[in-house]
């Protein structure tokens, strides 16, 4: 899809030419390097910039300049346009695969992708995560393993300018419902669970959807046989106490060369044998035709 940047600045006046960045991670900080985007080196009049084709997340930074030599403003903050593809370059998984966690849990975050050397970022505390002290980093892996970390969106950034999927992360105390990190594809099977620090004693337990119930008796779990876009919200449980909300979202299914090829052959078979019973009902006809003709013949030709 097509997107549009907008640059603003703090005091608008004539002059101003507009120059559009894309930002590259760089991993020796919490920086970034700005490589700057096709057709805006000498800057742009316009201060809106369409970026064309976007198929991954990527970040983006504006600046603005004037006068001769050029004066320039300083960088605007970072924003991250994500991608909504169901196969993106990079990729962030949590373990175990939920959005909410008690306090006194391990939770590893995963970062995936075509590089060797990735950092972790959050939302809020817009800084990265070095692994030492609460965090630790092995290989390609990130562990918070401290009750004191709070709900934030992460995300993963290698040196090579990828930039992952991010993922809730929320921390509870007594109850926490469990539920997909990542989007879970429609036509496949869901099930939410309620979870307690403490053993179940056969309480009545609810499930609502967007704050209406859809579930009221003694399971722990919702099940949903083969979820839909309608299907898609935000989810809590309740047992006594209530559970922090999640949203469950659900992507299209998006179709493989197999499923192309399924209905290619049957429509092949199916016409060759179409074409070949039309054939042997042309024959058919044709011989039955003649027969009658020749049965019309007088036996004796002396007669003619």
């Amino acid at each position: 899809a097509s997107v549009t940047l907008n640059c603003e600045v703090e005091h608008p006046s004539a002059g101003w030419r507009f120059y559009w960045y894309k930002a590259v991670p760089k991993l020796s900080g919490d920086s970034y390097s700005y490589e700057l985007l096709p057709g805006s080196s000498s800057g742009t009049e316009q201060d809106s910039y369409m970026v064309h084709g976007q198929t991954h997340t990527a970040g983006y930074v504006c600046r603005a300049g004037r006068g001769d030599p050029v004066f320039y403003t300083q960088y605007s903050e970072l924003r991250l346009v994500w991608s909504a593809d169901v196969d993106p370059a990079a990729s962030l998984t949590v373990s175990p695969d939920r959005v909410q966690h008690f306090t006194s849990d391990s939770v590893s975050l995963s970062c995936e992708g075509n590089s060797t050397e990735w950092r972790v970022r959050r939302f809020p505390e817009d800084r990265s995560l070095s692994c030492p002290s609460k965090w630790r980093m092995t290989g390609s892996t990130c562990k918070i393993s401290t009750s004191q970390s709070s709900a934030a969106v992460y995300w993963c950034e290698s040196g090579s300018g990828e930039f992952s999927n991010s993922v809730n992360i929320t921390f509870q105390n007594d109850i926490i419902l469990l539920s997909p990190v990542l989007p879970v594809t429609e036509g496949d099977p869901v099930s939410l669970s309620c979870k307690l620090t403490t053993e179940n004693l056969r309480f009545n337990v609810e499930f609502y959807k967007n704050d209406k119930l859809v579930q009221s008796d003694t399971r722990l779990e919702l099940n949903i046989s083969a979820v839909s876009k309608s299907d898609e919200g935000f989810y809590k449980c309740k047992v006594m106490k209530e559970s922090a909300q999640s949203w469950v979202s659900v992507k299209l299914s998006r179709p493989g060369v197999s499923s192309f090829l399924v209905p290619l052959i049957t429509g092949l078979v199916c016409g060759v044998f179409l074409i070949i019973l039309l054939m042997l009902l042309f024959c058919y006809k044709k011989s039955k035709g003649e027969f009658f003709f020749y049965s019309l013949k007088p036996k004796n030709t002396d007669l003619l």
